[in-house]
């Protein structure tokens, strides 16, 4: 198990289990169990005192915890019948989008998502989950397909935003997040996102301009990272904390603002401890959507989405 900084007591204290049980393996006879066991009660109980109120800046450390699942992960637990469809038949593959044809439930679908990869090798061959124009691209393809044979789109968000480089910039990377935004909006077929990690910027918004959009108790869906907020705004990075304050970026706020429609409860130290618990709480939550735009004609579908965001500005939190 990775700590993230604010975890750190709990990691002396889990630790000290450990190591009472490595004692107790060693020595015959030695019945540290007990004591082993005390620990671990300490450590729940730690565990849900850090839990408890998250502020803004832990829960981005939590939304960006390594260990936590990702889009393939969820693709693999929630999806039968998987064939993944590469290339935006333009300039090429970008593996930190990965979409194709799969069944939910047994029903047809169209599922996309950003993949940040698992460990050094994988994270730098999905570039983290930034991704470049030909991903959006291959997002609108399959966008296009499934409103072709009316198959509804479900759409994992895991991004810090859209990857920044020179040769994306080259190649349109504005233009094609904003075909990809608007190729969500004219789709007659029910789309529904679900942000489970980060949700950042643009990138983001490319795929989460859906009929129904819920987010993971501690993901977050900014405008922009906290970070870069700081750097702009304070010219200081290490004012993260201030901005992921005013930004409003958790679930809990996007709920209030009515940003977001649900938000799905992680177990008590987040979806990497129990992920098998997350990955039926997310598969419930998207038939509950889908259940919700079933038997909407296309243009009912279109009207919805559009007035969905439309309407996103006229509340405010006191």
């Amino acid at each position: 198990m990775t700590y993230l900084e604010f975890e750190k007591p709990l990691a002396d204290l889990e630790g000290k289990a450990e190591e009472l049980r490595a004692l107790a393996r060693k020595g015959e006879g030695v019945d540290l169990e007990k004591e082993a066991a005390a620990l671990d009660r300490k450590a729940e109980e730690m565990l849900r005192d850090l839990y408890k109120q998250l502020d803004p800046w832990r829960k981005t450390q939590v939304a960006r915890h390594p260990e936590r699942p990702h889009c393939r992960d969820y693709i693999d637990a929630l999806f039968s019948e998987y064939t993944p469809l590469a290339g935006d038949r333009a300039f090429g593959e970008d593996h930190a989008v990965m979409g194709g044809l799969a069944r939910f439930k047994d029903q047809p679908c169209v599922v996309i998502g950003h993949e940040k990869g698992n460990d050094t090798k994988s994270r730098i061959f999905h570039n983290f989950g930034m991704a470049r124009p030909e991903g959006y691209r291959k997002a609108i393809r399959l966008m296009d397909m499934a409103n072709r044979f009316r198959l509804p789109v479900i759409a994992l968000v895991d991004t810090p935003g859209a990857y920044p480089g020179k040769g994306a910039e080259e190649r349109g990377q504005s233009e094609a997040i904003a075909r990809s935004t608007e190729k969500c909006l004219q789709i007659g077929v029910p789309l529904v996102s679900v942000v489970i990690g980060e949700g950042g910027s643009g990138g983001a918004v490319a795929f989460a301009t859906a009929n129904r959009i819920a987010m993971l108790e501690h993901s977050i869906y900014s405008v922009i990272s906290p970070e870069g907020c700081a750097s702009i705004l304070w010219k200081d990075a290490e004012k993260m904390r201030e901005a992921a304050h005013a930004l409003k970026l958790t679930a809990q706020d996007l709920k209030k603002l009515e940003v977001i429609d649900r938000i799905i409860a992680e177990p008590v130290g987040g979806a990497q401890r129990a992920p098998a618990e997350v990955f039926a709480a997310v598969g419930e939550a998207i038939g509950a959507m889908l259940g919700e735009l079933a038997g909407k004609k296309p243009a009912e579908l279109i009207r919805d989405r559009r007035q969905k965001f439309l309407a996103m500005g006229s509340k405010a939190l006191s």
